[in-house]
């Protein structure tokens, strides 16, 4: 690795070199390890060499004494934390709207609206903000509640009865909006499609204007403690198009990948970027350049520790320890000044790369071994770096983890839509972390993921249009008046209304009661309805 006041430390083992090599096709002399970094450093082709010439250094044990470097002096460009205005009660919609704000959702609803008039011009109907909040309570609400098809939700039957989805917006206008759902605009991507095949044209169009609104938005209202760690991200889906990419090791291993810079203490995402695929433009390695588009040295070259897997790697030096078969602890390093190489026999072997750590110390670990026929517990040497890369390395995956909960579940073959929903779940995630960090300032229990969830469904719900819910079912039929037939249109096909009782199309209605009810020889809703309803 390479430093400047950033100090990083990068673990990675054998197992794991198809995950680049599978999904991005890069370079296939690009070794399965990964090494820290210092900016201030000016890095060129010859310094990566310098780095592979090292297979050819003689390997040290643990017999031999190694340094520790010194380490990084914490100075933080902003009190690590929330950044948040002190003494303000924020409600959850309040630490949402942080991140998914007013002004971004009056553009989703203005292009939505571009969109759905070009689209669906005889059925179109505009919506409004007010339109949106209740469409995004539904779409939250709906990673609380899962069911297999969306438009069971607005079911009326003994298997499929939630109230609460018809009490908010009605299944037509959801399925409306989310047809011609846009973020960007409609005029923008025509003529970014014009430039399809070009060096000219944006893959990215289409989420631009969210996507740049909320990466900014992740990184003003929170700074990293000092444990950072840099991993990818997948965002599930199998179309099969540009975008997405493969990784066979990963538990979703079809989908539109990201990298992601976390928080370690806490799992916040404090910026991201989406991988546009084959093709994307690559300075000095897909792994380096990853790195280097999402650390900010000026905010976070203040002596941070940074842990990242598969980043600069050395052939020769660790193809070479694959064929070295030595007893379980057994500790193996080379120091090129600030920079260590360690290989680990544990379950199997491990390399490492620090700028922070030493090669080795008195630490150990538990291990179960066979001896003599039985399996014993067992201490055996471990490298200092191993601990902190698994305390401190998990800052992406507890992001990932708290967003799979309850990620909002919405079905769709379009992938901005996809990245939409997703940074919904950003948004969602990071404000309830800073949910979680103002309440411990304020010695008060926090509530949970699901908690805060649900309750940020009701405010949306709050926020919302009455006029997205359908309406409510009339009154009781009042009792000692005359019920009367007729039919308030004379066209069979057109003009048609849904029935109360049954919600099948007829053209009868009760005089008194204003009510369509069906009245056939197979359905007889009007009787029916009558003697349930009739006060």
């Amino acid at each position: 690795m390479f430093e400047k006041p950033i100090k990083s430390l990068g673990l990675n083992n054998f197992d794991d070199v198809d995950d680049l090599s599978a999904s991005d096709e890069s370079d296939p002399e690009e070794p399965p390890c990964s090494a820290s970094f210092d900016p201030e450093l000016d890095i060129d082709d010859d310094d990566v060499e310098v780095s592979r010439d090292l297979s050819g250094e003689p390997w040290l044990g643990i017999d031999v004494e190694d340094i520790t470097p010194p380490q990084p002096v914490f100075r933080p460009a902003r009190t690590p934390g929330p950044q948040l205005l002190g003494g303000v009660d924020y409600s959850n919609l309040d630490l949402f709207h942080l991140f998914i704000s007013k002004t971004m959702l009056q553009g989703i609803v203005r292009n939505s609206n571009t969109y759905g008039e070009r689209m669906h011009p005889q059925a179109w109907q505009a919506i409004s903000l007010e339109d949106m909040y209740s469409y995004m309570a539904i779409v939250i609400y709906m990673g609380l509640v899962e069911i297999k098809t969306i438009r069971d939700y607005w079911k009326k039957s003994d298997l499929y009865n939630f109230p609460f989805p018809a009490s908010v917006i009605s299944g037509r206008k959801f399925m409306a909006i989310s047809r011609s759902l846009h973020l960007s605009s409609p005029d923008d991507d025509e003529a970014n499609d014009r430039k399809k095949g070009t060096a000219g044209y944006d893959r990215l169009c289409k989420v631009k204007p969210m996507y740049h609104q909320i990466r900014e938005m992740c990184r003003a209202y929170f700074h990293p403690r000092q444990n950072i760690s840099i991993d990818e991200r997948m965002v599930k889906s199998k179309a099969r198009i540009t975008l997405p990419q493969y990784m066979k090791d990963k538990p979703t291993k079809w989908g539109y990948k990201l990298f992601v810079l976390a928080d370690s203490s806490t799992g916040y995402t404090w910026d991201f970027f989406i991988y546009e695929g084959k093709g994307a433009p690559i300075n000095k390695g897909m792994s380096y350049d990853s790195v280097m588009n999402l650390i900010d040295v000026p905010v976070l070259g203040r002596g941070y520790k940074l842990y990242i897997d598969n980043f600069y790697t050395s052939p020769a030096l660790f193809l070479d320890l694959l064929d070295n078969k030595s007893p379980r602890g057994t500790i193996r390093w080379i120091r090129e000044g600030p920079l260590v190489f360690v290989q680990w026999r544990d379950t199997r072997d491990i390399s490492i790369c620090s700028t922070i750590h030493p090669a080795h110390s008195d630490n150990t670990v538990q291990r179960r071994v066979k001896a003599d026929g039985q399996w014993v517990e067992q201490e055996i040497p471990a490298p200092p770096g191993v601990s902190d890369y698994n305390k401190h390395m998990g800052g992406v995956d507890l992001s990932d983890a708290m967003i799979g909960y309850y990620n909002t579940l919405h079905k769709t073959r379009k992938w901005y839509k996809k990245m939409f929903y997703h940074f919904l779940d950003i948004a969602i995630v990071n404000a309830f972390i800073l949910h979680q960090e103002l309440a411990k300032e304020r010695q008060r229990v926090p509530i949970t993921q699901k908690e805060f969830r649900e309750a940020l469904v009701l405010e949306l719900k709050a926020a919302g249009s009455p006029s997205t819910a359908p309406r409510q079912a009339p009154p009781r039929a009042p009792s000692g008046v005359p019920h009367k037939l007729r039919h308030f249109t004379l066209d069979g096909s057109a003009g048609r209304r849904r029935c109360v009782h049954c919600s099948m199309k007829t053209t009868v209605e009760c005089t008194s009661c204003s009510v369509a009810l069906c009245f056939t020889v197979s359905r007889d809703c009007y009787n029916e309805w009558h003697n349930v309803n009739t006060l």
